[in-house]
């Protein structure tokens, strides 16, 4: 009953300097909404990139040649490609490999791509028919590649969508031509976005058959007699047969590639789903990180808060001494100005809440932003807490002043 009387007192205090509470209010309400923005942003971030990396398939390998060895020398990583055609056809024989269920090759590179007075420079990637099924990719218009383009290999292309509009404009290219390096190709589909990052995104690419890239475009080298690749993208019979997927392709590679006992892999097989692992770890610690710059807003809030409270205790000095010279205790004064300061945060802290939401709404409607300002209740929750803690810590020293007042004195002063 007593703290709702002091409550009620608070609110009264607060309404008759409404000036200065809000100015004490502003730096929690900088606070909470930096704190929310800034985790929010971390968040949003990480769920973009998780959603990317699982619309390719958690059950996605994708096998990338590692260091050769030459007369017992071995250059470093990526110094040659290991891998070859012929890999990929010894990975396709499904009796041995029971857990893959689709191998699909490429062989990419650079290349000038011109329509008409369009000129860009943009990763051409060789593939097979079975690539837009093992890496989730979806036609928008027109058709994929079949293995008919191959066989005869055929010089058609697939663009990303943003390479599509970025040559084409507006209009629909399926059926129209581009020319790669100097040769025209034509356009037999467009893709749908995808949203990846950079030139390497799918939405910034255009896919030829993978004969045609290795033999004509790019003119590939050869490795123990065949045309090599750049990777090799596997499709898991199930996610819960990652590992003996990779110990096939293992056994597998390390056999064609005469590989001893005492030698590594000059191969390298990506997995997914440690790939988004690696993501969840890396999200956790930048949203914590993010939350922490966005706190010492909080801290200076909390500063601001006892600023203002132990001014507002000198000016309320006679009130203090008035109350204390009918009865009242320590604890009440103590209780009093404390709730006041917790009042105060409470009321800063659902404002910076309300604050934080304008500007992820904000954020929603930039286009050039690829991912939303997630607010989940946990910081809701936390931003809240150390707002009302803020008030409580720094209240308590203000408060504890105002209870040393000397009663004579505090009903002297004018």
């Amino acid at each position: 009953m007593r703290l709702i009387r002091y409550l009620r007192v608070a609110l009264e205090s607060i309404t008759a300097h409404k000036l200065r509470a809000i100015l004490t209010m502003l730096g929690i309400i900088i606070g909470v909404a930096a704190v929310l923005t800034t985790m929010g942003i971390g968040r949003g971030a990480a769920a973009n990139i998780t959603q990317r990396i699982q619309s390719q398939g958690t059950n996605l390998l994708s096998i990338s040649p590692g260091a050769s060895s030459v007369g017992g020398l071995s250059g470093g990583a990526g110094s040659a490609s290991t891998l070859t055609v012929g890999d990929a056809k010894a990975l396709q024989d499904l009796t041995l490999h029971p857990s893959l269920a689709l191998v699909a090759p490429e062989y990419g590179a650079n290349a000038r791509l011109v329509v008409g007075d369009t000129n860009t420079q943009n990763q051409v990637t060789g593939v097979t028919a079975d690539y837009a099924q093992v890496r989730n990719l979806e036609v928008a218009s027109g058709r994929f590649l079949t293995p008919t383009d191959s066989e005869g290999q055929s010089r058609v292309a697939v663009l990303g969508s943003e390479l599509a509009g970025d040559l084409f404009g507006g209009g629909n290219p399926v059926g129209l031509s581009v020319r790669i390096n100097g040769e025209p190709y034509q356009v037999i589909g467009v893709l749908e976005e995808t949203g990846g990052f950079g030139r390497t995104s799918p939405d910034m690419q255009a896919y030829i058959p993978l004969e045609v890239a290795q033999g004509r475009l790019f003119n590939a080298p050869r490795y123990r007699g065949d045309y090599t690749v750049s990777s090799i993208n596997v499709q898991v019979v199930s996610e819960d047969r990652v590992d003996e997927a990779q110990s096939q392709i293992e056994t597998t590679l390390r056999l064609r590639h005469n590989l001893r006992a005492d030698q590594e892999n000059d191969f390298n097989i990506f997995d997914q789903a440690s790939l988004l692992e690696t993501v969840a770890d890396i999200s956790q610690s930048l949203t914590i990180f993010l939350g922490a710059i966005g706190a010492i807003s909080l801290l200076v809030g909390g500063i601001g808060i006892m600023n203002i409270m132990l001014v507002s205790v000198t000016e309320r000095t006679r009130e203090i001494g008035l109350r204390r010279a009918v009865g009242a205790h320590d604890q009440d004064i103590l209780l009093q100005f404390l709730v006041e300061a917790l009042v105060l945060c409470f009321i800063g802290g659902l404002i910076g809440v309300g604050l934080a939401y304008g500007v992820a709404a904000l954020f929603a409607r930039i286009p050039a932003l690829t991912f939303n300002v997630v607010i989940q209740p946990d910081s809701l929750a936390l931003a809240l807490s150390f707002s009302l803690l803020a008030g409580l810590v720094f209240g308590i020293y203000p408060a504890m002043r105002a209870t040393q007042l000397d009663p004579i004195e505090a009903l002297r002063s004018e």
